[in-house]
């Protein structure tokens, strides 16, 4: 195929967003020609996501629909591809951004321009993450999308909007520093940077640890692990709905992603050497993120530390190293971001209207808003891994891998689910059933249209692929199951070169 198809999706909404900075909008229009704008290019962008999905392969791990155009003369490639690990992910982030365009139409009251024209900037960066095939590249992409984020959090957010912003950018920032100078280490020792290259090269077994640690600091602060988790119950918090879902939906993932694509692809002499500590970090953040959860009174804060808790699971499944860890981990990533998305979502529609996150505010909301409450349920059900949702499919798949290599770290990781039912039941106890004590609730208004049609799309995802997940689990077999060989084969010759 000639048609540079990946390029078109990468830079589709670039385009959109310079288009909408051009656009003339009248006060009495209230910037109705932009939400068209970002409507349509969102919405082109998803069609033409799956379209690349119904093209694909799946019966080959090779990478698709490749682009290899020369940038930095004798250096760097502008290279993409994709994968049966990178598509989801792709399809993921085109699906959440125009259901972002939707609602915040409606929420943002101010630079609403502005606000549209940034987020199309992010998607751009974020599809570009995971069809980048040379590390340059990708590190462009992963660390541009920290500055919309900044200013999506820093003008748009709440009362502590600045502290936050600040505090999600020098986190992440630290992290990828480190990522910048391993990418510019490999370089010096291979002489490149493409990463097909680079898995036939295969980097020297005494590199390997430190460069592991290096990009492990990015995504450890991107996933976000403990104990680096900090930066994200503030961001979740002064965040604005919107920025909330992108968050919770493809930022975190990009953390997991990475650790699959460069951790076990480049270095799998120094990720089996390192899995012990991935167990501990996971089960520790399992199990501490779902206690904190427990104590929180605001929404958005225990949904922000329940998203720890779930991004715990994906570690353990991605460092098993089973076919069945590995598809549950990535099967949990796109779960987690619809789910989460769908419940931050759930969380704006109540600040909306009464303007407050505090769970106490709330109670008896069934008897005013009852179609709000069915998709609330849902939702909640997802979260706790419900059989017949989603959550349910990544958790149970997760578990299966771990217990084939340690019973003790699946025994604790399955207290998660535990204490997952315990936090989300507690919370729609108390927010949807009770007596209505908040006067402010008696005027509530329940989903209009855009809203019944956001939280239908979302909730027919959760319940279609907890049924039927094979459509997913398809597309990512044989990736993951070229993934495990490539990696047992290196294995094998390290520990057959220590013996001789």
């Amino acid at each position: 195929m000639n048609f540079p198809i990946l390029s078109s999706i990468i830079f589709l909404p670039l385009i959109g967003a310079i288009f909408i900075l051009f656009i003339k909008n009248s006060p009495e229009n209230n910037n109705l020609n932009s939400r068209y704008v970002a409507i349509f290019t969102s919405f082109a962008n998803l069609i033409l996501s799956i379209y690349i999905w119904i093209l694909f392969d799946y019966s080959t791990s090779e990478f698709q629909f490749l682009e290899d155009r020369e940038w930095l003369k004798g250096y760097v490639n502008f290279k993409l591809g994709i994968d049966g690990i990178s598509i989801l992910f792709i399809l993921l982030t085109a699906l959440i951004i125009p259901i972002c365009v939707l609602s915040v139409t409606a929420t943002v009251k101010s630079r609403l321009k502005e606000f549209l024209v940034i987020l199309l900037i992010l998607e751009t960066l974020m599809i570009g993450v995971f069809c980048s095939l040379d590390l340059v590249i990708f590190y462009l992409f992963f660390e541009g999308g920290l500055i919309p984020m900044f200013l999506i959090i820093g003008i748009w957010g709440g009362s502590r909007k600045v502290y936050s912003a600040f505090k999600f950018f020098l986190f992440t920032l630290l992290g990828s520093v480190l990522m910048l100078i391993a990418i510019i280490s490999i370089y010096w020792i291979t002489g490149t940077t493409d990463i097909v290259q680079l898995y036939e090269i295969r980097i020297p077994n005494e590199y390997q640890n430190i460069l592991w640690l290096a990009f492990f600091s990015s995504f450890a602060v991107k996933m976000p692990m403990w104990p680096v988790h900090t930066w994200l119950p503030d961001a979740h918090v002064e965040a604005p709905t919107a920025g909330s879902v992108v968050l919770a939906a493809i930022l975190l993932k990009m953390g997991g992603y990475g650790f699959i694509r460069f951790s076990l692809g480049l270095f799998p002499i120094a990720s089996n050497y390192f899995t012990p500590l991935m167990y501990s970090l996971s089960i520790v953040a399992i199990i501490y993120a779902s206690l904190i959860t427990l104590m929180q009174e605001d929404m958005k804060k225990l949904i922000a530390y329940s998203s720890v808790a779930h991004m715990g699971f994906v570690t353990i499944g991605i460092f098993t190293l089973t076919q069945q860890g590995l598809e549950g981990s990535i099967f949990q990533m796109i779960s987690h971001g619809i789910i989460s998305a769908a419940l931050f979502l759930c969380v704006g529609v109540l600040y909306d209207r009464i303007y407050s996150r505090l769970i106490s505010t709330y109670g008896g909301l069934v008897n005013k808003v009852p179609k709000y409450s069915i998709f609330f349920m849902i939702f909640t059900l997802g979260a706790l891994a419900l059989p017949g949702t989603t959550g349910f499919i990544g958790e149970f798949i997760i578990l299966m891998g771990a217990f084939k290599k340690s019973i003790l770290v699946a025994a604790l990781a399955s207290l998660g689910v535990i204490f997952a039912a315990a936090y989300m039941l507690w919370l729609y106890k108390r927010v949807i059933f009770g007596k209505i004590k908040n006067k402010k609730l008696n005027n509530i208004v329940d989903l209009n249209k855009t809203e019944i049609l956001i939280f239908a799309t979302l909730a027919f995802l959760t319940i279609f692929f907890g049924f039927y997940p094979d459509p997913l689990l398809n597309t990512v077999k044989v990736s993951v199951a070229n993934l495990i060989e490539n990696y047992n084969h290196n294995l094998t010759i390290y520990l057959s070169n220590l013996n001789q």
